[in-house]
C-alpha cells in the first residue's frame, strides 16, 4: 500500500463551518475540542486491536487441531469458540463497570494482565493435556480481552471529531486484521507441526505462542503505565443527564442502541462460524485440483489424498486462512476511505446485502465460484463490527461506556451460532451450513439500512434527536 494512501487516509477532509474556530480545532482526525493531538495514543491504543486479532486467529485454526487430537465432531469441536466468547460474556458488564470506575488507562492495564495470566496458563495445561485445560485457557484470555475492547474500542470513537468516529475505529481495527492473518500462521507453526519422522508434535507445542502473548502484553501494559492516556469525556446528544422527570434515561430507550446488540451478536456470530470452520470448508469442499496445476506453492498447501487426487491439507488450509485475513485486512483499509466519502449505515447495509448473497453462492456448492466467495466474505464482513460499534453508542455521552458493555456482551454470539453451523456442518456438509451466517448477515443488512429511523439522525456527524421528540 501507498504511502500518499495511508496519508490520505489519515488526513482531515474539512466540512463546512459557520464557526471558523471550530474548524480550525478540527483539522486533524486525532485532535480533540481543545486541540490536543492524541494520534500518538491512538496508535498505542491500534496495537491493542492486534493483539486481539492475533489470538483470535490462533483460535480460529486451533478448531481442527482438537478435531483431529480428541477425534471430535465438529459441533463437538466448536466448545473451542463457545469456551472463548464465554469469557467475552461473563466479562462485559463487570468490564463495563470497572472501565467507568478506572477510566480508560486502568481498565485496559486490567485487561492486559488478564490476558497475561490466560497465556501462561497453557503451559500447565500442555502438561494436563486434557480438553477441559485448554478451554479454561481460552477462556481466561478471552476475559481479559474483554477488559480491552470494552475500552478501546468506544475510545477510539472519541479521540478526535465525531463525524470520523467510524472511520478512526475501522483504521483501528485495520491493526485486528493485521494480528489475524499472523494467528493462523502461528497455529500453522506450533498446532500442526510435525518432527523429523513426520509425527505430529502440536500437542506439545501449543503452548509456546501463548506464553509469547502473555510476555508481550506484560511489556504493553508497562508502557501504557507511563503512557498518556486522557480519559475523554464524549457528548450527551440524547441529553439522557439532563431529561424531564419522567423520561427514561435509559440507554435501553434508544431503538439504535438495541438493535446494535442484536446486530453485533448475529454479525459475530457469522464471522466466528465462517472462521471457525474455514479449514474444514478448504479439507471438505474445494474441488480435487488438476495435477497441471502443479507447482513449488501447491506442494506447500496440497498432498495426494486416498482417492490418488490432489486436497489441501490441514496445514495449508491454515496457511489458506492467513490470505482470507489478508482479503479481510484490506477490506478494513478500504472501508476506512469509504466510510469518510460515505455514510456508514449505508455502507454497513450493503455489505450486509452482498455478503448475504456470498453466503448464497457458497450453499449452492458452484465449485471454484464458491470456493472465491468465502474469501469475498471475508472482504465484506470486516467493517462490519466497529462500525455496528460506531453507531449503536452514537450519542450517548458518558453512558457509552456502559452501552460499549453490551455490545461486546453480544460478541456472545460468537459462541452459541458455530454450534448450530457445525450442526447443520455434520448433517448436512459445511456448504450447506452456510445458511447460517447468512440469516445473521440479512440482519445486519437490515440495521444499516434503517439505523437513520432508529437513531433519528442522519448520520454520524449530525447531532441526534432526544427520544420522543419532534425533528
Amino acid at each position: 500500500m501507498s504511502t500518499n494512501y495511508l496519508v490520505s487516509l489519515l488526513a482531515f477532509r474539512s466540512f463546512p463551518t459557520a464557526d471558523k474556530t471550530m474548524d480550525n480545532q478540527k483539522k486533524s482526525m486525532f485532535r480533540l475540542p481543545d486541540g490536543a493531538n492524541v494520534l500518538v495514543t491512538f496508535l498505542l491504543v491500534s496495537s491493542l486491536f492486534l493483539l486481539w486479532g492475533f489470538c483470535n486467529g490462533m483460535i480460529d485454526v486451533m478448531d481442527k487441531h482438537f478435531q483431529d487430537e480428541l477425534h471430535l465432531s465438529l459441533s463437538q469441536s466448536a466448545w473451542v469458540q463457545f469456551a472463548h466468547y464465554l469469557g467475552y460474556f461473563l466479562m462485559a458488564l463487570p468490564a463495563g463497570w470497572l472501565a467507568t470506575k478506572l477510566g480508560y488507562k486502568g481498565g485496559i492495564i486490567t485487561g492486559l494482565l488478564m490476558v497475561a495470566a490466560g497465556g501462561f496458563w497453557f503451559i500447565p495445561a500442555t502438561h494436563i493435556a486434557q480438553f477441559w485445560a485448554f478451554l479454561l485457557g481460552v477462556c481466561a484470555i478471552a476475559a481479559g480481552l474483554t477488559f480491552l475492547e470494552t475500552i478501546a474500542n468506544p475510545y477510539t470513537t472519541v479521540l478526535g471529531p465525531k463525524q470520523f468516529a467510524a472511520t478512526r475505529i475501522n483504521l483501528a481495527q485495520s491493526c485486528n486484521g493485521v494480528g489475524w492473518i499472523f494467528g493462523p500462521i502461528a497455529g500453522r507453526m506450533f498446532f500442526y507441526s510435525t518432527n523429523a519422522a513426520g509425527e505430529k508434535t502440536g500437542a506439545t507445542t501449543l503452548w509456546i505462542p501463548y506464553a509469547g502473548v502473555a510476555v508481550v502484553v506484560i511489556i504493553l501494559a508497562v508502557i501504557f503505565y507511563f503512557a498518556s492516556v486522557p480519559d475523554v469525556k464524549t457528548e450527551d446528544e440524547y441529553h439522557l443527564d439532563d431529561a424531564p422527570a419522567g423520561t427514561s434515561r435509559s440507554i435501553w430507550s434508544h431503538p439504535h442502541f438495541v438493535l446494535a446488540v442484536a446486530a453485533q451478536f448475529l454479525y459475530v456470530a457469522a464471522q466466528s462460524g465462517i472462521f471457525s470452520f474455514f479449514i474444514n470448508y478448504m479439507t471438505s469442499q474445494v474441488p480435487a485440483i488438476p495435477v497441471s496445476w502443479d507447482s513449488w506453492l501447491l506442494r506447500s498447501l496440497t498432498a495426494a489424498g486416498k482417492d490418488g487426487l490432489i486436497h489441501i491439507t490441514d496445514a495449508g488450509a491454515a496457511t489458506l486462512a492467513s490470505v482470507g485475513f489478508f482479503c479481510f485486512l484490506a477490506g478494513r483499509f478500504s472501508g476506512a476511505g469509504i466510510l469518510k466519502k460515505y455514510a456508514p449505515h449505508k455502507v454497513l447495509g450493503l455489505y450486509g446485502l452482498i455478503n448475504v448473497v456470498v453466503c448464497l453462492l457458497i450453499f449452492c456448492k458452484l465449485g471454484w465460484l464458491s470456493v472465491a466467495c468465502v474469501f469475498l466474505s471475508y472482504f465484506f464482513m470486516s467493517i462490519m463490527f466497529p462500525t455496528i460499534f460506531a453507531l449503536g453508542i452514537h450519542g450517548l455521552g458518558i453512558r457509552a461506556k456502559k452501552a460499549s458493555a453490551y455490545i461486546v456482551m453480544a460478541i456472545m454470539g460468537g459462541a452459541i451460532v458455530p454450534k448450530i453451523m457445525g450442526a447443520v456442518g455434520d448433517h448436512y456438509g459445511m456448504s450447506r451450513s452456510f445458511i447460517v451466517p447468512l440469516a445473521c448477515f440479512a440482519f445486519v443488512a437490515f440495521y444499516g439500512f434503517n439505523w437513520s429511523k432508529f437513531s433519528k439522525s442522519d448520520s454520524l456527524a449530525s447531532a441526534a434527536v432526544p427520544a420522543g421528540s419532534d425533528r
